[in-house]
């Protein structure tokens, strides 16, 4: 696709300078950088400012919020790049401050509308769930908060090691973990899933898992297998969910998705029959969608479909199967 990279988290360019990251003096000095700001993360929720919240707030070192950290899930700030002009962009989480109330029952997954407000930040700073938001956000802001997440969420489930089960340490200024027992170096993971625009005429194959909100669907997904390519995960995937068999695969665009770890691999295949058969297991239900049906989802105007999560990569490739925009 021509245009792949304007799916959300689709990258800016921004320079993520790793040749610094086991530089202590070039680190040492950009902490001391008075330019130097922060992507500010609480439980996986980024910093957020203006009306609309389509803008990450960055914030300087000397802010009270950061002066008042003790501890947390990482305890020094994580470098996530270098803008053009110099300033060094760092992600720094703190989930040990606890709000003063918090609605559990409203922070589900799918639909998180509460938003968090911290003492120390005005009332137009808040942190809020990032799928909500994200496909209002800029492709540098959304690049950052994709990436502040993204790590950020590794080191929260890897604090020990692999090997030997001991307490590892944060180094390589975020982008690595060491084991001070074993001597073993982790480094964070990203699984491949492919996300498939399956048609077969002028009909795309739609489906929907268990506990999905009430007229939910996307196109189906699954995570690639260690040994498999591509294309056999596109297959074998729509396969086992659906019994139907696809024939030529190709790939459309990728889409960093940090819900925690994964990376979509959007793929185009060609259904070589029609016929349906559910695995009750995978998913709940499936079927096919017109092109005029998907136009009415999309327009809002559809009695029992939703449009998939503006932001997500099914909606951007199934906004470019309706434009006609694949190749």
């Amino acid at each position: 696709m021509k245009d792949a990279e304007r799916v959300t988290f689709g990258g800016s360019g921004l320079n993520r300078a790793a040749h610094l990251r086991d530089d202590a003096q070039a680190l040492a000095r950009m902490h001391r950088d008075p330019e130097a700001l922060c992507v500010l993360l609480w439980r996986g929720k980024p910093l957020f400012k203006g009306d609309a919240r389509d803008r990450l707030a960055l914030l300087p070192f000397d802010h009270p919020v950061l002066l008042a950290r003790h501890g947390g899930i990482i305890d020094r700030p994580i470098l996530l790049g270098v803008e053009e002009g110099g300033a060094p962009i760092f992600a720094q989480d703190i989930s040990e401050w606890e709000p003063d109330a918090l609605d559990h029952d409203a922070m589900d997954r799918f639909h998180d509308c509460t938003e968090q407000l911290h003492p120390a930040l005005p009332e137009t700073h808040v942190f809020a769930e990032l799928r909500r938001l994200m496909a209002g956000l800029s492709p540098r802001d959304a690049e950052l908060a994709a990436a502040a997440r993204a790590i950020i969420g590794w080191h929260d489930t890897h604090r020990f090691c692999a090997r030997c089960g001991q307490p590892s340490e944060i180094s390589h200024a975020g982008w690595q973990r060491n084991c001070l027992t074993c001597r073993g170096h982790h480094f964070p993971r990203t699984d491949p899933v492919v996300i498939m625009l399956i048609t077969y005429g002028n009909s795309v194959l739609m489906g929907r898992s268990h506990g999905w909100p009430e007229g939910m669907y996307s196109l189906l997904a699954g995570f690639v297998e260690p040994g498999e390519t591509l294309e056999a995960a596109v297959r074998r995937e729509v396969m086992e969910e659906t019994a139907v068999p696809v024939g030529r695969v190709s790939y459309l665009a990728s889409q960093p998705w940090p819900f925690p770890a994964s990376l979509m691999i959007g793929c185009y295949g060609e259904a070589l029959a029609r016929e349906i058969t559910i695995d009750p297991v995978e998913i709940e239900q499936a079927m096919w969608v017109s092109r005029d049906d998907m136009m009415q989802i999309f327009s809002g105007d559809h009695p029992d479909i939703r449009p998939a999560r503006k932001g997500a990569i099914a909606h951007f490739l199934l906004e470019s199967w309706l434009a006609d925009r694949l190749d």
